[in-house]
């Protein structure tokens, strides 16, 4: 692999799947069921069930909220976080980490340059002003929108159906980068799932690294099999080296 100078990286679910964070599916065993498989997606993942019923909506991203905050970043993490900082330290070389978790122990290893395409559980979204609030706390009592003081805010998560955010800054410097690696993804969620095609088609170098092959692994020039916190580590150590 040559030496690239500007580098996009997704993640997705399985980097942090080994922090302790419920990933979006169950990997077949019944006593490891995701989180989401507890209720239907229809029901709380989705504008139309949170219209229906806001309450178990309010509580299940409650709970959510709560349990983040109890885990912390990993290796993968720690790693992506050093080669942010050190990738984007020289003024000739860009990188940016695209992620479609909701999580933020990017952030707590101490990335910067990260886009939320999925929205934050740390953030509230007011329905009324769409205006973003940093939140730790519950929403199940509606509280007050920091900023207008309207009773109307919802989790700051990018529903089904709803557009992902940042889709031009990240289209962007997808056009502009020479590698994208995608990291703990199941290749299944559009329109991240599509971005391995849209760098091939733009001549943008491309490796995967995984636990197990994913549905566009065949997309991938390279595809590395094994846990994040083993892969991310090893490979920011050899783009470094």
């Amino acid at each position: 692999m040559h030496k690239p100078q500007n580098i996009v990286i997704l993640t997705g679910a399985g980097i942090s799947a080994e922090s302790g964070i419920d990933t979006f599916r169950s990997d077949g065993r019944p006593e490891k069921q995701g989180t989401w498989e507890q209720h239907r997606i229809e029901d709380v993942a989705t504008p139309e069930g949170f219209a229906r019923d806001p309450d178990l909506v309010l509580n299940f991203y409650d709970m959510r909220r709560a349990d983040v905050q109890t885990k912390q970043p990993n290796a993968a993490h720690h790693a992506l976080a050093r080669l942010d900082r050190e990738w984007n330290a020289r003024a000739d070389r860009a990188l940016l980490i695209v992620t479609q978790n909701v999580d933020d122990l990017h952030e707590r290893a101490g990335a910067q340059c990260v886009h939320h395409m999925h929205g934050e559980l740390l953030s509230a979204l007011c329905s009324a002003c769409l205006e973003r609030s940093p939140w730790t706390g519950p929403m199940i009592g509606r509280p007050a929108c920091p900023q207008c003081g309207e009773t109307a805010l919802r989790p700051d998560v990018v529903w089904f159906g709803e557009m992902p955010y940042d889709m031009e800054s990240i289209y962007g410097a997808l056009r502009g980068a020479d590698l994208f690696v995608s990291i703990g993804t199941s290749g299944a969620v559009y329109p991240a799932a599509g971005f391995v095609q849209d760098a091939r088609s733009m001549g943008v170098q491309t490796l995967e690294l995984n636990l197990e092959r994913s549905e566009g692994s065949g997309w991938f020039d390279e595809t590395r099999l094994g846990a994040a916190s083993v892969l991310v580590p090893e490979w920011v150590d050899e783009i470094l080296a």
